[in-house]
This record gives C-alpha cells, structure tokens and sequence, in this order.
C-alpha cells in the first residue's frame, strides 16, 4: 500500500472518539483508522485524554431504576457481537456494516456499480465501483461528503486519492472524480445530504439511484 496522504481533521477524531459523529461518517472514520497508522495513534491519544477526563469527574447519584436495569442486563444471557475481519480490500468496519456479505453492486450506468449499505435521516453511506478512466457526473454539495478509497485511485480538482486516502468535500467544492488508469476504483462513501449535480440527466435519475 502506498503511503496515505490524506488523513482526518482532527475535529472529526474528536466528535468520533467523542460518540457524536453521525453513524455514515463514523464507519469512514473507522475504516480510515483501520488503515492509518498516523490517524489510529491520534485517535488513541483522542481517547486518552477522554478517558482521563471521565476519571477527574466527581461521582453523581444513580436512580434506583437504573441500578435495576443495569442489573438485569447483567443477568442476561451473554450474547457477543461477530467481529469482522478485513475481506480483501474491505475493512473490518466495512465488513461489519455488511454484515459479513459480498457487496450487492447495482448499474448506475457506464460500468459505475454502487452497493448502499444504509441510509438515513442522518445520512447514508455507501461502497461506489468505478471503472478505470470513468468519471462520476459533475456536482457540488449540499452538505458534506466523506470518500475513502479502498483499491484503485482517482483524480479530482483538488488531487489525487489513492489507497486509504480521504477525501473530504463540503458546500464550496464541485468536481468532477475521474478513476485513474489501472485498477478499478473502489470507494466507500458517505454523505448527509444528496449531491447536487450539473447535469440534467444525472439529476433526473438521482431519485431512483438515492445519492
């Protein structure tokens, strides 16, 4: 794997290390992290620091009702989570989110493939194909849009994103992401409002392709 050159703000680590990042951004930010040296020692520093903070504060009465919840919690049946390994060129995390399938790719035309993996209020967060020299259709955003590379490459008018690089685009960058020569590109992708694209036909089929 080639060096990582874009890495998260540290803002995102904190809001992430801290709980309150949306559920889409949190699993590009564990992928990221996952593949990132540089950002997994930030994030352990993050979470130092949290960690030192909860013990310094004073301790707070616990209501009878939560004392019997917690309680009962303890005397269920212990159930644990799966924990996912890397599967080729997808993350644990990823893998997590799928559940531990293949990616569902569905066409969204000229060999571009996409596999949602949820959507929500909050946003949603999806694994994009592109094949080599493609673009996806120029657009700007509504809101801000998280893009991880996971095989491949691919160039826009800010650079080049190769393997677990980030990109991060909010409301003042449209551009035009082309994948590079070579290897199809795959992407992991997470949004909190719909793109907003230049063209009339991208747009005409942006309901039906729920980006």
């Amino acid at each position: 794997m080639s060096a990582i050159s874009h890495h998260i703000p540290d803002a995102m680590l904190t809001a992430y290390a801290a709980g309150t990042l949306p559920h889409a951004f949190s699993v590009v930010v564990a992928s990221h992290v996952s593949m990132c040296l540089q950002c997994r020692a930030a994030l352990e520093a993050h979470q130092s620091v949290g960690g030192a903070i909860l013990e310094t504060r004073e301790k707070v009465a616990v209501s009878s009702s939560l004392k019997s919840d917690l309680l009962a919690q303890l005397d269920a049946p212990f159930r644990p989570e799966p924990v996912y390994e890397r599967s080729g060129v997808y993350p644990g995390p990823v893998m997590e989110s799928l559940n531990g399938r293949a990616p569902k790719w569905k066409s969204l035309g000229m060999g571009v493939r996409q596999d949602i993996i949820s959507a929500g209020d909050e946003g949603s967060v999806r694994l994009l194909y592109i094949p080599p020299g493609q673009a996806v259709p120029d657009h700007s955003h509504n809101g801000l849009e998280l893009t991880l590379v996971l095989q491949g490459s691919f160039s826009d008018e800010t650079g080049r994103f190769g393997v677990g690089d980030l990109e991060i685009a909010n409301e003042d960058l449209e551009h035009t992401p082309t994948a590079d020569e070579g290897e199809p590109c795959i992407c992991l992708a997470a949004t909190d409002a719909p793109l907003n694209f230049s063209a009339f036909m991208p747009r005409l089929l942006q309901p039906l392709f729920r980006i």
